[in-house]
C-alpha cells in the first residue's frame, strides 16, 4: 500500500485539548505542522504545543498582517487545519473569532496556495438559536464557496465537557441533572479519537466536500446514564439532584434586564442561554422531517469511551482542562 503523501499543515487551535490532541494526529501520519497562534500565557513564556518536530508561530489571528507576516510567512502550505473557536460564545467574540477570524485565515490560505480546509464545527449548528452557531455557519457556507476542498467535522460533546462534575460527586456530592436528567443525550467523543478522524480528513477524498456529524463509539447516553456511570465506578448508590429548566429560563430574563443597564451582564445572560440550550438539546443529528433528534442516524468512530475517561479522571491519570467548558464545581 502507497503511504499518505506528506502535506505541509497550517494548524489553528492548537493550544486547546483538541488541537493539541490533533497536532499529535497530523504528525502521526507523517505531515510538517505549522501552529499559529496567541503567544504563550505561561509564566516562562513556553508554548502550550510541545510536540517534537512541530513548528510554532505566534501573532494575532484576528490580523490579516500579521496572519500573513508572522503565520504564513510567503511560504506555500498545502492544507488548513482549524480546531479554532471563540472561548466565550458570546456575539462579540463569536462572529470577532469564529467568523471573521476564519475568513481572514481563508483569504491567506488561499494566497498560500492552500488546497483543501479542514474546519472544526459543532453539532450543535443544525439548530441555530444562539450568535455563535450563526457565526460558525456563516464561515461554514464561506467556506464551500471558497474553491477551495473542503471538511466540515460536527462532533457530539467532548468528554472534558461532560467531566465538570467528577470532583464533586467524589466529595460525596449528588450528580446535579435538569430535570430528570433525560432531556438530552450525545454520543461523548474523546480528544484523541476526533484528532484522528480531522487529520485523517486530508487523505480519505470520502471525507472531503462533505459536512460530517461525528459521535463516539457506543451508543447515546443521557446526563442521568451518564451520572450512574460515575457512581458505579465509585461503588456507590447513585445520588442525584433535580436542577429545574425554569431555573435557567428566570436568570436569563433577570440578566437580560440587568445587561440594558450593565453591559458586562449582557453577556452573563448569553452565556445562561448558552447553558439552556445544551441543558435541553441534544448533541445528536437532528432529523428535520421528523422532528427530533437521530442517535442512529448519528454516525460513531474511535474506541474510546466515556466511562473509561472518568475512571482515569478518578484515578488521577488526566487532568480537569475544560477552561470555558466547565458548567459545574
Amino acid at each position: 500500500m502507497t503511504p499518505p503523501k506528506s502535506l505541509r499543515v497550517f494548524m489553528l487551535g492548537a493550544t486547546g485539548t483538541i488541537g493539541r490532541a490533533t497536532v499529535r494526529a497530523l504528525v502521526r501520519q507523517g505531515h510538517e505542522v505549522v501552529c499559529f497562534g496567541r503567544p504563550p500565557r505561561t509564566a516562562s513564556g513556553a508554548s502550550a504545543v510541545t510536540t517534537p518536530g512541530v513548528i510554532v508561530r505566534t501573532g494575532d489571528v484576528s490580523d490579516p498582517q500579521s496572519l500573513a507576516r508572522d503565520g504564513f510567512k510567503g511560504e506555500p502550505f498545502d492544507a488548513v487545519v482549524s480546531c479554532m473557536a471563540s472561548r466565550t460564545g458570546t456575539p462579540r467574540d463569536a462572529w470577532a473569532v469564529d467568523h471573521q477570524a476564519h475568513v481572514h485565515v481563508l483569504d491567506a490560505a488561499k494566497r498560500a496556495g492552500v488546497s483543501h480546509m479542514v474546519l472544526l464545527s459543532a453539532i450543535c449548528v443544525q439548530k441555530p438559536l444562539l450568535a455563535f452557531q450563526h457565526a460558525k455557519l456563516a464561515f461554514e457556507r464561506t467556506l464551500m464557496d471558497s474553491g477551495l476542498t473542503w471538511s466540515i467535522v460536527r462532533p457530539t460533546a467532548f468528554f472534558k465537557s461532560l467531566s465538570g462534575q467528577v470532583a464533586r460527586v467524589q466529595k460525596g456530592k449528588p450528580f446535579l441533572i435538569f430535570g430528570d436528567g433525560t432531556l438530552t443525550a450525545c454520543k461523548p467523543i474523546s480528544d484523541d479519537d476526533l484528532a484522528d478522524f480531522l487529520a485523517s480528513c486530508l487523505t480519505d477524498p470520502a471525507q472531503q466536500n462533505r459536512v460530517m456529524p461525528i459521535g463516539g463509539p457506543g451508543d447515546a447516553q443521557t446526563p442521568r446514564q451518564q451520572g450512574e456511570q460515575l457512581f458505579a465506578l465509585l461503588g456507590r448508590e447513585p445520588r442525584f439532584t433535580q436542577v429545574p429548566v425554569g431555573l435557567l429560563d428566570t436568570i436569563i430574563r433577570v440578566l437580560s434586564v440587568l445587561g440594558r443597564v450593565v453591559p458586562p451582564l449582557a453577556d452573563k445572560a448569553q452565556l445562561a442561554r448558552i447553558g439552556r440550550y445544551y441543558a435541553t438539546e441534544s448533541m445528536l443529528v437532528w432529523d428535520d422531517a421528523a422532528q427530533r433528534y437521530d442517535a442512529s442516524a448519528t454516525p460513531s468512530t474511535g474506541k474510546d469511551t466515556l466511562a473509561e475517561f472518568f475512571a482515569r479522571r478518578l484515578r488521577g491519570d488526566v487532568t480537569d482542562d475544560r477552561g470555558e467548558h466547565a458548567v459545574f464545581s
